[in-house]
């Protein structure tokens, strides 16, 4: 975590994880129920524009209810139901005098207009630096976590002088005015509105705006009633969270500075505020910013792989869940807890914790310097057998002499059908023969013993595919480990295709189709790779951390950096990325690097500039362009130990070596 901060102990378990505190962010709050600026929805990306069944509303409340419910039925099955409620509300008399119930849809019903496009996010097309400079400088100024809140507030609130009205899209959780729907269609609901900014009383007013409904009626659902429209926002008082209304396109300059202002508020709590800040103390508030800005800088452009990103999401998320549940859990003990229901609170306090912990590891720099992998394997060698004899391990469906005639007469054989128990069964020394198939092993994640893989065949037709409920495929740690003649392919496995945690891997011939990461060598580790293929890696296809060695020799790199992010524009990695200091070492000769969506080689060191080479570079033995550059990649590939020859680098979208300050 960020230097000077300090956790917040066990036993505010209890009482400093409360409704009403901050940890409701986590939560989605109903909108217009006083949800905070934190807890106001992020809308989506793109509107989606449906319809259901529309019938008038009624007014008064059970009119509500019952025209609420009607949204989410088809026509026929919405009438029938308005006639039963209808006679039953006229038994118990509870309609407003004077005001007959509307209950069947009518068929000249005017359907709303749809939504106008919405003020692009300018957040998008930010460099890390100037969001940076944004936060730490512009907006937080230094402030402390519990003055986030007011920071927000007070940036807000200057944008909102601009301009007291404005058209914007409400769009709000579809709760409000549905009982039942299904999330993937109705992801919000959207209302064009115009908006009245009122002068601020206090900084918490500045999370809530005035807004009535704008003409022509418009919204992503097409045959929502205007008349429930017009009495939610009555039951609301017209005030709605500012966070959930997104301004129109084509107003003048001051709308787009509003808009702006918004986002980078959405930005703040959605990805950089944690719900632990305020609960800790931090003496650089702003540093710590910086460090997220940075972690999700690094998922977007791929420094941290896809793949290990999700990881990422998916512990915030899991978090957040976690803290949600404790609030609840909370809410419901009425008075002093019972012992059972202390121990309860302790366990899903000390849960948060150990998330929270994780969290803190990726958000600090230093700990994530050597990348974001961690040890996988745990098993230990076996060694030679006691005898000391060696065995080859025929992996086919069924062995016949002519699989074995190449083999010398003394050779020890055993042969299985499953290419897990053939792994499982080997000690250091042991030769596996896998034949033309297809074959799963998640023993391949643990190889601690010097053995030798290989395929016999074309390399196509031996492939070993990955199982997705598994981190991890190829993993090693042993002192010598060789796989030959097959294909690796990659299916929704998270970590690197293949993983070198220690000692040496040597690949030959063989085909990488990556899902996710490429080929990843770890501080320490060593890697061979000749006349091999490497392909469709998310991040780079071979990412050399530092002090690891690898020799690469008549290898085809290409069509890597894949990523599946909102702005791939400024992702760098590509066919080979290099992690200095410590520097690796790094020997290429005749490879193909090729079509990447980055560099084809990518260098990452200590220094103040960056360089871009021309295409012609590699194939030159030198850099194109100017001297200064000239003397720069010279000196830097002589410090970096990187020997270069006859490689081939070509049409890779943003060229062919890039070296950039880590």
């Amino acid at each position: 975590m960020a230097s000077g901060c300090r956790a917040a102990g066990p036993e505010d378990a209890l009482r400093n994880i409360s409704p009403g505190r901050r940890g409701d962010k986590a939560g989605a709050a109903p909108p217009g129920a006083g949800a905070t600026m934190a807890a106001a929805l992020k809308g989506p990306a793109s509107p989606v524009r449906s319809v259901v069944a529309s019938p008038r509303p009624v007014k008064g409340r059970a009119g509500r209810e019952a025209a609420r419910r009607r949204l989410q039925l088809p026509p026929a099955a919405a009438q029938a139901e308005a006639r039963g409620e209808a006679a039953e509300e006229e038994e118990e008399g509870d309609g407003e005098e004077g005001e007959p119930l509307l209950l069947a849809p009518e068929e000249d019903e005017d359907e709303a207009q749809p939504l106008p496009p919405v003020c692009a996010s300018p957040m998008r097309g930010m460099w890390r630096d100037e969001k940076v400079a944004l936060y730490c400088d512009q907006v937080l100024r230094g402030s402390k976590a519990e003055d986030a809140d007011e920071a927000m507030s007070k940036y807000l609130s200057e944008k909102l002088k601009l301009r007291d009205k404005w058209l914007g899209v409400w769009k709000t959780n579809p709760e409000l005015f549905f009982v039942k729907y299904e999330e993937a269609s109705i992801p919000f609901v959207g209302i064009l509105v115009e908006v009245t900014c009122k002068p601020l009383q206090n900084s918490s007013s500045c999370f809530k705006v005035t807004v009535s409904v704008a003409e022509p009626f418009s919204s992503n659902i097409a045959n929502i009633p205007r008349d429930l429209v017009d009495e939610i926002l009555e039951e609301l008082e017209h005030s709605v969270p500012l966070l959930e209304v997104y301004p129109v396109e084509g107003q003048d300059a001051d709308i787009g500075d509003i808009a702006l202002a918004l986002e980078v508020v959405r930005f703040f709590y959605d990805f950089l505020w944690r719900d632990w800040d305020d609960e800790e103390s931090c003496e650089n508030y702003t540093a710590l910013i910086e460090e997220r800005i940075n972690l999700w800088c690094d998922i977007q452009d791929g420094t941290i792989p896809g793949p290990i990103a999700q990881r990422f999401k998916k512990t915030l998320e899991k978090y957040k869940n976690k803290r949600v549940e404790l609030i609840e859990y909370q809410s419901n003990i009425k008075e002093d807890p019972s012992a059972a229901e202390a121990v309860e609170c302790w366990k899903k306090y000390y849960e948060i914790v150990m998330l929270c912990g994780l969290l803190k590891m990726w958000e600090d720099l230093r700990l994530r310097v050597h990348g974001p992998f961690f040890p996988r394997i745990l098993r230990r060698r076996k060694g030679k057998r006691d005898f000391g004899k060696t065995i080859t391990h025929i992996v086919a469906k069924v062995m016949t002499t002519e699989m074995v005639k190449d083999l010398s007469a003394d050779t020890l054989l055993q042969q299985h059908d499953d290419l897990d128990l053939a792994l499982d069964s080997c000690y250091s020394g042991d030769t596996v023969v896998i034949f033309p198939g297809e074959y799963q092993a998640v023993n391949l994640a643990l190889l601690t013993d010097d053995i030798i893989i290989k395929g016999v065949g074309k390399r196509e037709e031996i492939m070993i595919t990955s199982d997705p409920s598994h981190d991890s495929f190829v993993v090693s740690k042993a002192d010598n480990v060789k796989l030959m003649h097959l294909s690796l392919i990659q299916q929704g496995t998270v970590d690197g295709i293949v993983v070198v945690e220690s000692g040496h891997m040597t690949l030959e011939n063989c085909i990488l189709k990556c899902e996710g990461t490429g080929v990843c060598v770890l501080t320490g580790a060593a890697l061979t790779i000749t006349d091999s293929e490497i392909t469709g890696a998310q991040g780079a296809g071979v990412e050399l951390y530092p002090g690891s060695v690898a020799i690469l020799e008549r290898n085809e790199i290409h069509h890597c950096n894949n990523l599946r992010t909102s702005d791939s524009s400024k992702s760098t990695l590509g066919g080979v990325n290099m992690k200095v200091l410590p520097a690796p070492k790094l020997k290429m000769t005749n490879n193909h690097i090729y079509s990447n969506n980055g560099y084809g080689v990518s260098i990452l060191q200590p220094t103040e500039q960056f360089f871009i080479v021309a295409e012609d570079a590699l194939n030159k033995g030198a850099a194109s362009g100017d001297k200064k550059d000239d003397k720069m990649l010279s000196k830097v590939m002589q410090n970096l130990n990187l020997e270069m020859n006859n490689n081939k680098i070509e049409a890779n979208l943003k060229g062919d070596i890039r070296i950039v300050t880590s």
